[in-house]
């Protein structure tokens, strides 16, 4: 199966890395820079569960992609304000046989996707990793958290499913296919929301906001706002899953942000609607008020307007 990993960043560039390390035949498309930079130094992976160093990854940029031919299965990790520059970088290697993995957060990069693939080249799938890349390029992974999540939305498994899993056999990280892709995104998508949206209105870690007058029951409204929207839609999140994200979210001491505030705090650009706005969105056209999102979607397109007024 020949495989292309959109991007060697953070999130893309470390299940390739692992991919590749198996044996699998990995391709990354990458922009001209990265693709030096990888041909000069290899892709590096430096993780607590063990370091990778591929030494000479196979690389293709967006301008020689259609003579590298089709590919089987693409895995799609770009973040969502570079999800249309990607889709029209990644056209040329899709054909008929080819299957979609995207791997971002939310929802909303699906309708893009099965508007220009078509619905049935595309799987739902969902990861869940703390990495970065470091000053030299290569990819730090900052705890042993690395799972990937695939499935087909229709809840079938299917003869591809199959291939993929036998593609994923003995890979240094945690592959699971689904066959509740779409209500396991969805579950992500309501913990996600409301971790990105209390630390980054809040400007803390979710024990300090916990620690605050008003605190706790701050990030509680913003849960329940969060699983009533996605209650509306057909996919609230299972009892059990709900629960230890409340747990989570309401841990006295934690120090978990999301990375949406790390981006704020470095002055780099947010997946805004993608996250929040899009929420709101599918929570209106069901009926479910959202006050507590609407809020932290003023927040966050106050510090974008802001970012875009001083780089001007």
């Amino acid at each position: 199966m020949r495989i292309l990993v959109v991007g060697a960043g953070a999130t893309g560039g470390y299940f390739g890395a692992r991919l590749a390390e198996a044996g699998r035949d990995v391709t990354f498309l990458v922009r001209p820079a990265r693709s030096e930079r990888l041909a000069t130094n290899g892709l590096q992976v430096l993780s607590p569960v063990g370091d990778v160093h591929i030494a000479n990854p196979q690389t293709v940029t967006a301008d020689r992609l259609a003579a590298a031919g089709r590919f089987d299965l693409v895995l799609l990790s770009a973040k969502a304000y570079d999800l249309d520059a990607a889709v029209a970088d990644v056209a040329p290697a899709v054909g008929p046989g080819t299957v979609v993995l995207p791997i971002l957060n939310g929802l909303r990069h699906l309708d893009l996707l099965d508007r220009t693939f078509g619905a049935d080249r595309v799987l739902g799938g969902s990861c869940a990793i703390v990495a970065t890349l470091t000053g030299d390029g290569a990819i730090r992974q900052m705890t042993d958290l690395h799972s990937l999540t695939y499935g087909e939305r229709d809840g079938t498994r299917s003869e591809r499913i199959g291939r993929i899993e036998a593609q994923m056999e003995g890979v240094r990280f945690q592959p699971r296919a689904s066959e509740k892709i779409l209500l396991e995104m969805w579950e992500k998508w309501v913990f996600l929301a409301t971790l990105a949206g209390s630390t980054t209105l809040m400007r803390a870690a979710l024990g300090d906001i916990v620690a605050a007058p008003g605190g706790r029951a701050f990030i509680e409204a913003l849960h329940d706002e969060c699983q009533a929207v996605a209650g509306a839609n057909g996919n609230a999140a299972r009892e059990k899953v709900f629960a230890g994200a409340r747990k989570m979210l309401t841990a006295e001491g934690s120090t978990m942000t999301a990375s949406m505030l790390r981006d704020i705090e470095g002055g780099a650009r947010i997946e805004a609607d993608h996250i929040i706005g899009d929420l709101i969105e599918r929570g209106r056209a069901k009926g479910v008020e959202t006050p507590v999102l609407a809020r932290v979607l003023t927040h966050l397109k106050a510090y974008e307007h802001r970012r875009a007024r001083e780089a001007a």
